[in-house]
């Protein structure tokens, strides 16, 4: 692995040196000077982030009043690098009350000092969840809500925590009401043809989690893709129930989800951290189901008017319905006066964005709904129209549907103490890119 700093400064925006440390002995401690003459005095800070001198990489971020700049001698690692600044910038602000500034550094000398020898070792990043930091760093800053109560109670299995497999949930936690909210949140991207027939969907979804429960419990997801069924009913020895099945693509996982017992058995198994956090993040590209359809008519009647019909049918089940419809339909600039008919909502003429924008504030399952405009244009001579217009673009969200056919089969929590858990579970699906050309 590349190392990601050899040394790492902070500076003003004068040029002075806030703060440094050095992690290897391969760059001089006078390196910022280099820095600061070749590409602060030469105001070139905005062109690239990333400026090699001499031998050395100088990786640059702003951050409030303040430059960190990370050098290196060697092959580095640069996403590593700018990961690393973001994540010890948030361990800063959780420490300092949620500010980093010039005057924030000059106020906590010692503790920034501490933290930087435990964030990062012989140039390679370490732990830098707050969470875990303040178990062991309890040294307070200008102002930290995490320190600023005192705890009677000692902090259980610091050690534990920072080198074991669970280090981002701390032990100990009790809530009078064990519950778990899981939302499955999809956006719908679409390319449709003015004749209704489809160029290019996918769906990209996300699972989020909000857990509050007591102890160190376990959690087994199950969900009807098609990999982790056949899998279990090939564990069991039994065929598997029939129903829709899908197949989930480009998945990544929180690193709380077990990957090892994900690869065997095709379960989402995990220890989950306290409070909300993102599970998992996945694609769809093939049985999508799409929520709306859209059939445009456009005529063109003579060079000063235009004529434009717009249906919308809603595919979903007649029980769900959709929130924040809007519909925006592109005309020309010089659009001079506009009428409209709907079956639906309300529509208008926006010049800003050279538009007729459509809203319906609640479309039902299984209807449809039209908008019919009248345009009067102003007459140009030199101007032509053109042939290839902007698409239609769509805006909406659909509680309790899913464009990829995902479902929670089951949510199962195993706590050693036995407690009962509620679980609430939720879907959407919202408009990415929805665009049909007309």
């Amino acid at each position: 692995m590349p190392v990601a700093a050899s040394a790492i400064y902070f500076l003003n925006l004068r040029g002075d040196v806030l703060i440094n440390r050095l992690y290897r002995d391969d760059v001089g401690g006078n390196m910022v000077d280099a820095f600061r003459m070749h590409i602060m005095q030469t105001k070139e800070l905005g062109t690239c982030p990333v400026r090699q001198i001499g031998g050395c990489s100088f990786l640059y971020m702003r951050i409030s009043n303040v430059y960190i700049v990370i050098v290196v001698s060697s092959n580095a690692n640069v996403s590593c690098a700018f990961k690393f600044v973001v994540e010890a910038v948030a361990l800063f602000k959780s420490y300092f009350g949620g500010t980093f500034d010039e005057d924030a550094i000059r106020n906590n000398f010692v503790l920034i000092y501490e933290l930087l020898d435990e964030i990062m070792d012989f140039g390679y990043p370490q732990n830098l969840s707050p969470e875990i930091l303040k178990l062991y760093i309890t040294q307070e800053g200008v102002r930290s809500p995490f320190s600023s109560k005192p705890s009677d109670k000692p902090v259980p299995n610091a050690t534990l925590q920072v080198t074991g497999a669970v280090g981002w949930r701390r032990e100990g936690l009790v809530y009078k009401k064990n519950e778990v909210f899981l939302d499955i949140v999809e956006s719908v991207n679409l390319l449709m043809s003015s004749k209704g027939s489809v160029l290019r969907c996918d769906v990209t979804g996300k699972i989020l989690m909000k857990c509050f429960l007591s102890g160190m419990p376990d959690l087994k997801l199950g969900l009807n893709d098609k990999i982790g069924l056949e899998k279990e009913a090939q564990l069991k020895s039994r065929p598997s129930k029939s129903g829709k099945t899908i197949e989930l693509d480009d998945v990544t996982f929180h690193q709380c989800v077990n990957l090892t017992r994900f690869n065997s058995e095709k379960t989402v198994s995990f220890v989950p951290p306290d409070g909300e956090f993102e599970l998992m993040k996945y694609r769809i590209t093939e049985g999508v189901n799409l929520p709306f359809r859209v059939l445009p008519t456009i005529k063109e009647l003579g060079r000063t008017r235009m004529e434009i019909n717009v249906k919308v049918k809603s595919v979903f089940g007649a029980k769900m319905f959709a929130l924040g419809v809007v519909v925006k339909v592109p005309v020309p600039k010089q659009t001079a006066k506009t009428s409209f008919q709907t079956t639906s909502g309300k529509a208008k003429y926006n010049a800003s964005i050279d538009s007729l924008v459509w809203k319906i504030r609640k479309f039902p399952g299984q209807t449809e709904a039209t908008m019919s405009a009248e345009i009067e244009l102003i007459s140009t001579m030199g101007e032509k129209k053109l042939a290839n217009r902007p698409p239609i673009q769509m805006e909406f969200q659909v509680p309790m549907f899913t464009a990829s056919g995902l479902r929670v089969r089951f949510l199962k929590v195993w706590e050693k103490s036995g407690y009962n858990t509620v679980e609430w579970v939720r879907y959407i699906t919202r408009a990415g890119s929805y665009e049909i050309r007309c």
